[in-house]
């Protein structure tokens, strides 16, 4: 790790161009460890006196999880447990349980890929960390890498679980920076490669996110599944958020479908949704769904395998959402 300053945030500060922000620091710390992040100075977000930064807060127009409320605070919430069931599973699916105590809402749609490729520096080309330089997964060991939305700029995959489940809502993120501050659909948040791979989300210079919102329509009907090599503190192979809104007779009148550990950023699937709305949602259904999710698969030397463990996924989150009883 390089030398840095160490600063409390403050609204007057005029932080350096490599300047860093600090919350959790479950992400950051690790990759200035690596020397992948080398920034001169770290900026202390935890007494940030943004108001209801480190609460969750309901009213009539939905809920909103401060951007320092730790992930187990969100995670274990009662409103968040009873009305937003694909946000609490996505989030106890993740990580750690000591890492979930000290890791923010705020950080964790923020964090960076898990990459070999672009955590090891010894690895020169990576267009996350040298743009232009290439990307040495392309023929590396690529079992962990992306099937959907790369391109030969990049093929890391997005590593969150929250994120999915932000989709799936239609959740939006606060916030604040030089500019004032903005309100963004969570489905806009992260760049797609053709951006370029270094540039990942669209805020600007020393903006910051202040808050997660969730909608205040019934999502009881939603659920998280994730596939993993083993079923503690591991990343996801293929995971699926979904959210689905049935009449009495099971009729789909909405569906959201989001994709994890298979894409280069929190994925949308737009068609497979639309393929359900006005249906009954049967095996059948949820197999062409699957179908249409993965039309644009991309599959590397390594991770085929993603595109058939990606479709079983979401077919069977899917059938557990409708069989849920609300």
């Amino acid at each position: 790790m390089r030398p840095f300053a160490y600063l409390r945030y403050d609204t007057a500060l005029m932080p350096a161009r490599d300047a860093k922000f600090l919350a959790g620091g479950t992400t950051l710390i690790d990759l200035m460890k690596l020397n992948v992040e080398t920034p001169s100075q770290v900026i202390d977000l935890v007494t940030f006196d943004h108001p209801g930064s480190h609460e969750i807060v309901q009213d009539d127009q939905g809920v909103r999880i401060g951007a320092l409320v730790t992930m187990a605070d969100a995670a274990e919430h009662s409103i968040i447990e009873a009305n937003y069931p694909v946000v609490s599973q996505s989030l106890k699916l993740a990580a750690s349980q000591q890492i979930r105590n000290m890791a923010t809402i705020g950080g964790n749609i923020l964090q960076r890929t898990r990459c070999p490729y672009f955590r090891d520096v010894s690895y020169e080309r990576c267009n996350k960390r040298h743009p232009g330089s290439g990307c040495d997964a392309l023929e590396g060991v690529n079992r962990m890498h992306a099937v959907l939305g790369t391109s030969d700029a990049c093929v890391a995959t997005y590593p969150g679980d929250f994120a999915q489940a932000l989709i799936a809502l239609g959740g939006h993120v606060e916030t604040t920076g030089p500019g004032g501050k903005r309100t963004i659909a969570f489905e806009q948040f992260h760049r797609p490669v053709s951006d370029g791979p270094e540039r990942e989300t669209i805020l600007q210079p020393n903006e910051i996110v202040t808050a997660v919102l969730l909608p205040p329509e019934d999502y009881r009907r939603s659920l998280y599944l994730k596939v993993r090599d083993r079923e503690s503190y591991e990343f996801a192979a293929a995971s699926a958020a979904v959210a689905l809104h049935l009449e009495a007779n099971g009729r789909v009148t909405d569906a959201r479908i989001a994709l994890g550990g298979v894409a280069y950023r929190p994925w949308r699937a737009t068609e497979a949704e639309r393929s359900l709305v006005g249906g009954d949602l049967s095996e059948e259904q949820a197999q062409k769904a699957s179908d249409l999710a993965f039309a644009g698969a991309r599959p590397l030397h390594h991770n085929g395998f993603k595109v058939a463990l990606g479709k079983e996924t979401l077919i069977e989150a899917l059938l557990r959402a409708k069989s849920l009883e609300i």
